[in-house]
């Protein structure tokens, strides 16, 4: 087996992103101007996940004003993807890295703990990017407050 890649730390530069979206688009990082606010979470529709989904969309007016851009990425598909947009009005790009390769190079795709079990799953973490390079990491997210913690960083660039 490989070594793991060091975990990535900020000002390392961001690894390249080009995932399909809810609505078919090919998302790719690069082709992004401005800051790009890049967040995993675990799984389409569950309670933590709507609610970060909720708070993005709420404050997605001020991101865009701030110049940044909103992207969530899970293992979901994009089939998935557009139905949990469409039940909770989401109003960000939801990108679908179902082979998991993103959430690999990103360092997200961790062993958990739930109910005395051990598995696989998406550490919930948010990478701040400009430049293609991270300026923050969150990572072990809690969801209330991170939201406007987010804004409060891009509005700092």
């Amino acid at each position: 087996m490989a070594d793991s890649p060091a975990p990535l730390t900020e000002g390392d530069p961001a690894p390249q992103v080009s995932l399909p979206r809810d609505g078919g688009d090919i998302v790719t990082l690069a082709e992004i101007s401005g800051p790009v606010v890049l967040y995993f979470y675990p799984r389409d529709d569950t309670s933590g996940c709507t609610t970060q989904a909720l708070a993005f969309t709420a404050q997605r007016d001020a991101f865009a004003q701030a110049g940044a851009t909103i992207l969530g990425v899970s293992k979901d598909t994009v089939a998935k993807h557009e139905k949990f947009a469409a039940k909770h009005d989401l109003a960000i790009a939801l990108l679908s890295d179902a082979e998991g390769d993103t959430c690999e190079r990103y360092g997200v795709w961790v062993e958990k703990k739930m109910y005395g079990k051990t598995f696989m799953g998406i550490e919930r973490s948010t990478f701040l990017i400009k430049d293609g390079t991270i300026r923050r990491i969150w990572r072990k997210v809690k969801v209330p407050g991170h939201v406007d913690e987010v804004l409060a960083a891009v509005r700092a660039l």
